[in-house]
Protein backbone atom coordinates (compact mmCIF):
# COMPACT_ATOMS: atom_id res chain seq x y z
CA UNK A 1 0.00 0.00 0.00
CA UNK A 2 3.00 2.51 0.51
CA UNK A 3 3.97 2.16 -3.33
CA UNK A 4 0.42 2.74 -4.22
CA UNK A 5 -0.40 5.97 -2.29
CA UNK A 6 3.25 7.46 -3.23
CA UNK A 7 2.82 6.70 -7.01
CA UNK A 8 -1.27 8.46 -6.62
CA UNK A 9 0.13 11.66 -5.08
CA UNK A 10 3.17 11.73 -7.33
CA UNK A 11 1.11 11.57 -10.36
CA UNK A 12 -1.91 12.94 -9.53
CA UNK A 13 -0.55 15.92 -7.02
CA UNK A 14 -3.34 17.44 -4.77
CA UNK A 15 -6.24 14.83 -6.24
CA UNK A 16 -9.21 15.71 -4.40
CA UNK A 17 -8.80 19.44 -4.78
CA UNK A 18 -8.62 21.80 -1.35
CA UNK A 19 -11.70 22.17 -0.16
CA UNK A 20 -12.19 19.59 2.94
CA UNK A 21 -14.86 16.60 2.50
CA UNK A 22 -17.93 17.41 3.96
CA UNK A 23 -17.09 14.64 6.87
CA UNK A 24 -14.39 16.68 7.66
CA UNK A 25 -16.34 19.98 8.05
CA UNK A 26 -19.21 17.90 10.44
CA UNK A 27 -16.74 16.97 12.39
CA UNK A 28 -15.10 20.14 12.96
CA UNK A 29 -18.56 21.52 13.89
CA UNK A 30 -18.79 18.89 16.18
CA UNK A 31 -15.59 18.96 17.99
CA UNK A 32 -16.40 22.81 17.98
CA UNK A 33 -19.27 21.99 19.88
CA UNK A 34 -16.86 19.87 22.30
CA UNK A 35 -14.16 22.45 22.54
CA UNK A 36 -12.12 19.88 21.08
CA UNK A 37 -8.46 21.62 21.09
CA UNK A 38 -5.96 19.23 19.93
CA UNK A 39 -6.63 16.87 17.04
CA UNK A 40 -5.04 13.74 15.33
CA UNK A 41 -5.70 12.85 11.93
CA UNK A 42 -4.38 9.60 10.90
CA UNK A 43 -3.80 9.39 7.04
CA UNK A 44 -3.40 12.99 6.55
CA UNK A 45 -2.64 12.96 2.75
CA UNK A 46 -1.81 16.65 2.11
CA UNK A 47 -3.84 18.54 4.31
CA UNK A 48 -6.88 19.53 3.03
CA UNK A 49 -9.22 17.93 5.56
CA UNK A 50 -6.26 19.24 8.39
CA UNK A 51 -7.12 23.01 7.24
CA UNK A 52 -10.95 22.96 8.51
CA UNK A 53 -9.97 22.07 11.75
CA UNK A 54 -6.29 24.31 12.01
CA UNK A 55 -8.79 27.66 10.83
CA UNK A 56 -10.77 27.37 14.33
CA UNK A 57 -7.82 27.01 16.12
CA UNK A 58 -7.15 23.43 16.77
CA UNK A 59 -4.22 22.18 16.62
CA UNK A 60 -3.53 19.16 14.67
CA UNK A 61 -1.29 16.74 14.33
CA UNK A 62 -0.99 14.06 11.12
CA UNK A 63 0.55 10.60 10.13
CA UNK A 64 1.21 10.20 6.94
CA UNK A 65 2.57 7.21 4.66
CA UNK A 66 3.78 8.82 1.08
CA UNK A 67 6.71 11.40 1.41
CA UNK A 68 5.02 13.18 -1.59
CA UNK A 69 1.76 14.00 0.59
CA UNK A 70 3.61 15.21 3.15
CA UNK A 71 5.40 17.99 0.46
CA UNK A 72 2.50 18.88 -0.55
CA UNK A 73 0.76 19.75 2.71
CA UNK A 74 4.09 21.71 3.73
CA UNK A 75 3.70 23.60 -0.16
CA UNK A 76 0.26 24.48 0.42
CA UNK A 77 -0.85 24.49 3.94
CA UNK A 78 2.85 25.92 5.61
CA UNK A 79 5.42 24.08 7.78
CA UNK A 80 3.93 24.56 11.10
CA UNK A 81 2.15 21.50 11.49
CA UNK A 82 3.61 18.08 12.49
CA UNK A 83 3.33 15.52 10.89
CA UNK A 84 4.80 12.32 11.61
CA UNK A 85 5.81 10.09 7.89
CA UNK A 86 5.02 6.58 8.63
CA UNK A 87 1.57 3.77 8.46
CA UNK A 88 -0.87 4.38 10.58
CA UNK A 89 -0.44 -0.08 11.51
CA UNK A 90 2.83 1.83 13.47
CA UNK A 91 0.96 4.11 15.96
CA UNK A 92 1.54 5.28 18.22
CA UNK A 93 4.20 7.90 16.87
CA UNK A 94 4.00 9.92 20.14
CA UNK A 95 2.75 9.69 23.81
CA UNK A 96 0.39 12.65 23.62
CA UNK A 97 -3.57 12.14 24.45
CA UNK A 98 -5.62 13.85 22.03
CA UNK A 99 -8.88 15.55 22.59
CA UNK A 100 -9.99 14.52 19.18
CA UNK A 101 -9.09 12.35 16.16
CA UNK A 102 -10.64 11.84 12.57
CA UNK A 103 -9.57 9.49 10.49
CA UNK A 104 -11.12 9.98 7.13
CA UNK A 105 -12.14 6.93 4.58
CA UNK A 106 -9.13 5.21 5.75
CA UNK A 107 -10.50 2.63 8.09
CA UNK A 108 -11.77 0.32 5.31
CA UNK A 109 -8.87 0.17 3.08
CA UNK A 110 -7.36 -1.80 6.08
CA UNK A 111 -7.27 -5.84 6.42
CA UNK A 112 -9.58 -6.68 9.74
CA UNK A 113 -6.31 -7.35 11.73
CA UNK A 114 -5.07 -3.78 11.33
CA UNK A 115 -8.33 -2.27 11.51
CA UNK A 116 -8.75 -3.20 14.68
CA UNK A 117 -5.21 -2.05 15.82
CA UNK A 118 -6.01 1.23 14.28
CA UNK A 119 -9.59 1.53 15.89
CA UNK A 120 -7.54 0.59 19.66
CA UNK A 121 -4.68 2.60 18.68
CA UNK A 122 -6.91 5.70 18.45
CA UNK A 123 -8.72 5.03 21.48
CA UNK A 124 -5.72 4.46 23.55
CA UNK A 125 -4.67 8.19 22.16
CA UNK A 126 -8.04 10.20 23.11
CA UNK A 127 -7.69 11.90 26.59
CA UNK A 128 -10.60 11.21 29.12
CA UNK A 129 -13.91 12.47 27.57
CA UNK A 130 -12.09 12.95 24.10
CA UNK A 131 -13.81 11.48 20.71
CA UNK A 132 -13.12 9.82 17.32
CA UNK A 133 -15.32 9.94 14.75
CA UNK A 134 -14.17 7.73 12.10
CA UNK A 135 -15.67 7.21 8.26
CA UNK A 136 -16.12 4.10 6.04
CA UNK A 137 -17.44 3.24 3.05
CA UNK A 138 -20.71 1.73 3.18
CA UNK A 139 -22.34 -1.30 1.37
CA UNK A 140 -24.88 1.00 -0.03
CA UNK A 141 -22.17 2.18 -2.96
CA UNK A 142 -21.97 1.40 -6.10
CA UNK A 143 -18.84 -0.23 -6.01
CA UNK A 144 -19.82 -2.97 -3.25
CA UNK A 145 -19.41 -6.27 -5.16
CA UNK A 146 -17.41 -5.51 -7.70
CA UNK A 147 -14.14 -6.38 -8.92
CA UNK A 148 -11.96 -8.90 -7.10
CA UNK A 149 -13.78 -10.79 -3.87
CA UNK A 150 -11.11 -10.61 -0.93
CA UNK A 151 -13.51 -11.69 1.61
CA UNK A 152 -16.78 -11.12 3.14
CA UNK A 153 -17.52 -7.69 2.31
CA UNK A 154 -14.31 -6.75 0.91
CA UNK A 155 -13.42 -6.58 -2.70
CA UNK A 156 -10.31 -5.40 -4.29
CA UNK A 157 -11.59 -2.45 -6.78
CA UNK A 158 -8.43 -1.06 -7.64
CA UNK A 159 -5.02 -3.13 -8.31
CA UNK A 160 -3.61 -3.73 -4.89
CA UNK A 161 -5.83 -1.48 -2.48
CA UNK A 162 -8.83 -3.74 -1.09
CA UNK A 163 -11.81 -2.13 0.33
CA UNK A 164 -13.86 -3.38 3.28
CA UNK A 165 -17.54 -2.53 2.77
CA UNK A 166 -19.18 -1.57 6.21
CA UNK A 167 -22.71 -2.09 7.47
CA UNK A 168 -24.53 -1.05 10.93
CA UNK A 169 -23.76 -4.80 12.16
CA UNK A 170 -19.90 -4.36 11.20
CA UNK A 171 -19.58 -0.83 13.07
CA UNK A 172 -20.78 -2.30 16.02
CA UNK A 173 -19.00 -5.45 15.88
CA UNK A 174 -15.69 -3.41 15.65
CA UNK A 175 -16.87 -0.10 17.43
CA UNK A 176 -18.73 -1.36 19.81
CA UNK A 177 -15.93 -1.93 22.42
CA UNK A 178 -14.39 2.04 21.96
CA UNK A 179 -17.74 3.77 22.97
CA UNK A 180 -19.15 3.78 19.93
CA UNK A 181 -22.12 6.35 20.64
CA UNK A 182 -23.49 7.42 17.16
CA UNK A 183 -23.78 5.70 13.59
CA UNK A 184 -24.99 8.84 10.70
CA UNK A 185 -25.30 8.22 7.30
CA UNK A 186 -23.35 11.09 4.74
CA UNK A 187 -22.83 11.41 1.24
CA UNK A 188 -19.91 12.11 -0.12
CA UNK A 189 -18.26 10.84 -3.78
CA UNK A 190 -19.46 7.78 -2.50
CA UNK A 191 -22.22 6.82 0.26
CA UNK A 192 -19.82 6.64 4.13
CA UNK A 193 -20.86 6.54 7.70
CA UNK A 194 -19.86 8.68 10.19
CA UNK A 195 -18.59 6.47 13.13
CA UNK A 196 -18.54 8.26 16.42
CA UNK A 197 -16.90 7.16 19.90
CA UNK A 198 -16.39 8.45 22.73
CA UNK A 199 -13.64 7.61 25.28
CA UNK A 200 -15.01 7.68 29.24
CA UNK A 201 -17.58 9.74 30.78
CA UNK A 202 -18.99 12.05 31.38
CA UNK A 203 -20.46 13.51 28.24
CA UNK A 204 -18.31 17.29 27.99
Amino acid sequence: MPEFWETNFIEKQAMWGFQPAKSAVLTRDFFLEKTVKTVLIPGIGYGRNAQAFREKGMTVTGIEISETAIELARKHYGTDITIYHGSVSDMPFDNTQYDGIFAYALIHLLAPKARQKLIQDCYNQLSEGGYMVFTAISKQAPTYGKGKFISKDCYEIHDGLPMFFYDTESIEEEFGHVGLVEITEVQENFPFFLIKCRKGNPLR
